[in-house]
């Protein structure tokens, strides 16, 4: 399955027993499988072994005869050999059979492979050179030069068979190396692609996070982790880990990641989107299983709701670099069916950190999960006692290095959350009856807690904003709508309700008493959007604060 490690079992294998001196040349690049190219490529010299050397050696590696004497002279390779495509040497690679040095018409060939074209002396006489094409299951791969000196005897009818015999299992093993490079590059690839290729930067919160996939094989597996920001400045964090190693593995993940996405979207309770996931998970296949932790960290009021289906449980380094591991119910895994999930509220204070793993990172062949869980929070609790708190990626970086030498049997995610907060000075709510006065009491609320934050020139366009959105909620709204201002790097606007009703903008005409409002937010907001919850919905909007001004 490896290319370099094929081309030494052929160097082995023929030096010394069979010749004293291998050049084993390749196209580049490679064809794989059945794939047809326009055009081959190069030859390139990749391999070479001697009886005077130490072993296979690469081109560069190869010793420089450039200065012996003519007649003790080794042959040589050429480096790069770019044959035509009608070329003797690329028919004779076709053709695939291996034949002598003395064959009619071979010399110059052999010459092409050698390097010798200006230098015929340095061809071996008679029939000391066998030329033995590299022909896989459907290409040309290369050729192999095998060559003996003046104290052996000459290559015979017999050695060719042997010749032939060699090249033939060495073609197969390289078209096969060639294959599984290409798959295991598809694998990882779509591995890649299904993960978030950056992570969000919600106000609040710093995130890391690392994914190393399983070096002992082609196939992918089927962790992931997201990070998925959600109304009011909050933020899901998820890690999952579907069981097995394969295409089917990494495909079920990505089902069961945009599920939990969805499902995050809504806004629901972290025992309840595991519920739902366990629901679709049911749809896809009762073969299919998966652990996953999600858990929704609120940057306001400083808590993390968490709800576990039979994940490693989280660690969670405290301010003070106390390291703890936190005791959520398991629950059953994903696709099981049995359900009942819990949501444990805990305290996050600002300065921790928290950690989500999959078992790679702490299962081993030498030490069961729970140890290598305990050796995780002992890994980070020394890394986190300093007097200065380690940054974010040091700190997974040092989560890695509870990994022993050797190989991997799994690949591993990691997703790491540094709790910060938003200070309560900086937050601003109310909950208003829905009547036509609302809007007027929105915007006098609105003025006065601008004025107080120092941000009297926004307060035109924030009120006219705040009343259009608001008087908007009132209409449909049966229940008191909420009112939020919060200031961090924007000042950012949310209006909740109990309608699912969620409003979409559009142009109004010369004729038309109202719609103009959401046309309005459009216009003068930075961003806006329209979020349902499991209550209703909440209608936002962000402005950029003027200059560089962030409170706190």
């Amino acid at each position: 399955m490896n290319l370099d490690e094929t081309l030494y079992e052929l160097c082995r294998a023929a030096v010394p027993a069979f010749a004293d001196t291998a050049f084993v040349h390749l196209y580049d690049p490679l064809p794989v499988g059945d794939e047809v190219s326009a055009a081959p490529g190069v030859l390139r010299l990749h391999t070479t072994d001697r009886v005077s050397s130490q072993g296979p050696t690469t081109p560069a590696a190869a010793p420089d005869f450039r200065d012996a004497p003519g007649p003790e002279r080794p042959v040589q390779a050429a480096e790069v050999v770019p044959p035509s495509t009608d070329g003797r040497l690329a028919k004779l690679l076709e053709d695939g059979r291996p034949v002598l040095g003395n064959t009619a018409g071979v010399a110059s060939t052999a010459a092409e492979l050698l390097g010798a074209a200006n230098a015929p002396q340095a061809m071996p006489p008679g029939q000391r050179l066998i030329i033995a094409p590299l022909h896989g299951r459907h290409h040309a791969l290369g050729s192999v030069v095998l060559l003996r000196g003046p104290g052996r005897p000459d290559f015979t009818d017999d050695d060719i068979l042997v010749a032939s015999q060699l090249a033939t299992h060495t073609a197969l093993a390289i078209d096969k190396a060639m294959l599984f490079a290409r798959e295991a590059s598809v694998a990882d690839t779509l591995q890649r692609t299904m993960l978030p290729p950056s992570l969000p930067e919600p106000p609040g919160v710093q995130l890391a996070s690392r994914y190393l996939p399983a070096s002992r094989t082609a196939q992918v597996g089927g962790d992931w982790y997201d990070a998925i920001p959600l109304p009011g400045h909050r933020v899901a964090l998820v890690i999952g880990d579907v069981m097995g190693h394969s295409m089917t593995s990494a495909a079920i993940m990505g089902q069961l990641r945009t599920t939990v996405q969805t499902l995050a979207l809504l806004d629901l309770p972290p025992d309840e989107v595991l519920h739902h996931l366990d629901e679709q998970a049911g749809r896809l296949g009762t073969e299919h299983t998966a652990t996953c932790l999600y858990a929704m960290y609120d940057p306001v009021l400083h808590r993390l709701l968490i709800s576990n289906a039979g994940h490693l449980p989280p660690v969670l380094v405290h301010p003070d670099g106390r390291g703890e591991i936190l005791r959520v119910p398991p629950g059953a895994p994903i696709g099981v069916g049995i359900g009942g999930f819990e949501s444990t509220e805990l305290h996050a204070p600002a300065g921790a950190t928290l950690l989500l793993y999959t078992d790679g990172l702490v299962e081993s062949r030498d030490s069961d999960v729970l140890t290598g869980v305990e050796r995780l929070r002992a890994r980070l609790h020394a890394a986190a006692s300093g007097a200065v708190p380690p940054v974010l990626e040091t700190l997974c970086d040092e989560a890695l290095g509870t990994l022993g030498a050797g190989d991997r049997d799994d690949d591993i995610a990691l997703l790491a959350a540094r709790f910060e907060g938003i200070l309560p000075e900086t937050v601003a709510y109310w909950y208003m009856a829905p009547r036509p006065q609302t809007a007027g009491q929105a915007r006098r609320l609105t003025r006065r807690t601008l004025h107080l934050w120092g941000l009297d020139s926004l307060v035109e366009s924030t009120e006219l904003l705040v009343s259009e959105v608001v008087a908007n909620a009132v209409r449909f709204a049966s229940r008191p709508i909420t009112l939020r201002l919060l200031c961090t790097h924007v000042l950012r606007c949310e209006v909740g309700d109990d309608s699912p009703i969620v409003p979409r903008m559009r142009h109004a005409r010369l004729s038309d008493e109202g719609g103009r409002g959401l046309f309005l937010v459009d216009q003068l907001a930075l961003r806006w959007g329209a979020t349902r919850v499991s209550t209703g919905k909440v209608v936002w909007f962000e402005l950029p604060l003027p200059g560089d001004q962030v409170l706190g």
